[in-house]
């Protein structure tokens, strides 16, 4: 009777810590047109502009920076095109190596590009989602140091995969 007791109970604490681990909490704010869960307390919002970009951080910028940014191309274009364009941008970047492209399923559907830089001779990593919805791409720009990046990427696929924009 005792051992069944401490096994129900084992059962019920490990119910509770996994229901308190896994929760994520909504975002949405008027400046934006879209929503996403935030999978931890750690995710702090650092700005929100009237344009539409939204910044977080994951306790500190260097281990994990999201930017999402928003603007417009025609749905034919091929994610590649797009990709390659915002790619351009970042061969600039001091130790900058291109890393593979991914196909990713969420809400929205895209592309996940992945490279590596070097920021005050630190390994970076950058973690971009591209995510279509009609004509317009939303890019969530993850950054941070390699470890870290590589540490929270369950978290930032959930933001990813949670993302959608208001009123679809």
């Amino acid at each position: 009777m005792k051992m069944q007791r401490y096994f129900l109970f084992a059962i019920i604490v490990v119910c509770v810590s996994a229901a308190a681990f896994g929760q994520a909490t909504p975002f949405s704010d008027v400046n934006v047109d879209y929503t996403f869960q935030i999978p931890g307390a750690k995710w702090k919002m650092v700005k929100s502009g009237a344009a539409g970009n939204v910044e977080f951080v994951y306790g500190d910028r260097n281990d994990g920076h999201l930017e999402i940014r928003k603007f417009s191309s025609p749905r034919a274009t091929p994610m590649a095109d797009v990709i390659k364009e915002q790619e351009d941008k970042l061969q600039f970047m001091q130790g900058y190596v291109a890393g593979k492209q991914e196909n990713f399923n969420g809400k929205l559907n895209g592309s996940i590009f992945n490279f590596e830089f070097l920021r005050s001779g630190r390994a970076m990593s950058g973690r971009y989602y591209f995510l279509r919805s009609g004509d317009t791409i939303y890019l969530l720009r993850f950054t941070g140091f390699q470890d870290s990046l590589r540490a929270i990427r369950p978290e930032t696929d959930v933001i990813a995969r949670t993302f959608e924009p208001k009123g679809d």
